[in-house]
């Protein structure tokens, strides 16, 4: 996954610059969870405590909630994964 930091007129980068500020344990869980976030392609995972969501960011920035199961372990279940990517395909007709 591509992250670009949002950046002002003058060059400045907020974001980055707070997360340097970090501790190293800090930012390292800030990085893992920005890892986490994407599961394959276009197609993203949200994790709120024990539940799973996956979705898609479609044409004009409108979320489509694709399928959500509980949570239960460090890994999606393939079985949520391929059910998700099955209906990303029918959402926008192209692959994850």
């Amino acid at each position: 996954m591509k992250i670009t930091f949002y950046r002002t007129a003058g060059g400045a980068s907020p974001v980055e610059k707070y997360l340097v500020d970090l501790d190293s344990k800090e930012r390292a869980a800030v990085a893992d969870a920005l890892k986490a976030i994407e599961i394959k392609g276009k197609l993203w995972e949200m994790k709120a405590s024990q539940q799973r969501v996956f979705y898609v960011v479609v044409m004009g920035g409108e979320m489509v909630l694709l399928h959500a199961a509980k949570k239960e372990g460090q890994k999606a279940d393939r079985g949520d994964v391929e059910t998700a990517e099955l209906r990303f395909r029918e959402v926008t007709g192209k692959r994850p």
